[in-house]
């Protein structure tokens, strides 16, 4: 898998001096905590009046790369202190950061977060857990994150991921592939897009597991006006479920995702921004230390108001229970 230099949009100083002092003037009014309602009111607020540089750099995804990297923003790293031991134990850890994530999320669309995880908080933070070095989720760590499409089991998933690097000591890489750059037959093209299996959720919700519902067939992939999009999580499809002719189309489209992958190495301060229609992410393998000076990533998602990029089919789909929690409807 290359390691490549992902799109580039570079913030010049006086837009970091912006989001910056924003972000510092929003928490010196609200506290550190980016859960509070009102930070929350003050952050669309204050959104609306960013500068026309950063609305420029917050445009949609224009390549068949379907990610850009925000590149310019500082990072503490003494003054973020430790990389905290697992999310549950992360609390306001760098919250000027969460802040700042928040604003670029605003400026892109509706952050949204989800009542299972991470307590509700619009801004997670990623990082390796012990206990949880073999999971599919990103707590884990020894092993290859799949390629997947975030919160794949839900139709209200969102259109953009940001994820704001932290501290990547050992240039840990996240992986990309986009539905644009595979080259399928018709054939398979036809077979993929039928609801044939569903996606289940994935280990990080667990209400949502044990959801007594039957779980909806989604489509894999589809068609629209700006070209091909993805609905794809292998790890949590019951694959020995399907056809043979579906499962051989269905390994088809995961060489060809493994063809195009890239490794993208983000540095502290860089902001990757990812179409969760277009595009799968994972991360490969490393070895944690739990030192406080492991990787540790924050994440927000987005989606985005109007946007027709998703068959009208998963308007009926119940989401395994789960609701999203919208920061600015």
């Amino acid at each position: 898998m290359p390691t490549e230099a992902a799109p580039l949009r570079q913030l010049d100083p006086h837009t970091v001096d912006e989001l910056t002092h924003t972000a510092r003037k929003i928490l010196t009014h609200f506290g550190s905590s980016a859960a509070r309602p009102e930070l929350l009111r003050r952050v669309a607020e204050s959104a609306t009046r960013l500068g026309e540089a950063i609305r420029h750099h917050c445009r949609p995804v224009d390549t068949d790369d379907g990610l850009f990297v925000l590149r310019g923003l500082p990072v503490d790293d003494d003054g973020n202190g430790p990389t905290p031991a697992g999310w549950a134990t992360a609390g306001d850890s760098a919250a000027e950061w969460d802040v700042i994530l928040l604003l670029l999320a605003t400026a892109m669309g509706h952050p949204i977060a989800w009542e299972g995880q991470q307590e509700g908080r619009f801004v997670h933070n990623i990082v390796p857990a012990p206990g949880h070095e073999e999971e599919q989720t990103g707590a884990s760590s020894t092993v290859l994150l799949s390629p997947h499409t975030e919160d794949a089991f839900h139709p209200g998933r969102a259109h953009l991921l940001l994820l704001a690097c932290m501290r990547n000591h050992d240039a840990v890489a996240t992986t990309a592939a986009s539905v644009r750059k595979v080259r399928l037959d018709a054939d398979d093209v036809a077979l993929l897009s039928r609801p044939v299996l569903p996606i289940l959720p994935d280990d990080a919700y667990a209400e949502a597991r044990s959801f007594a519902g039957e779980p909806p067939k989604v489509s894999v992939l589809w068609q629209t006006e700006s070209g091909p999009t993805l609905r794809y999580d292998p790890a949590y499809t019951p694959l020995d479920r399907a056809p043979a002719d579906y499962r051989a189309a269905y390994d088809r489209l995961t060489a060809e995702l493994e063809r195009v992958s890239v490794a993208v190495v983000l540095e502290p301060g860089d902001v990757l921004v990812v179409d969760n229609d277009q595009v799968v992410h994972g991360r490969v393998p490393f070895e944690p230390r739990y030192d406080g000076t492991d990787r540790w990533l924050k994440r927000a998602s987005v989606r985005v108001p109007g946007r027709r990029s998703r068959p009208l089919s998963e308007a009926d789909e119940h989401g395994y229970g789960q609701a999203a929690l919208v920061a600015h409807p």
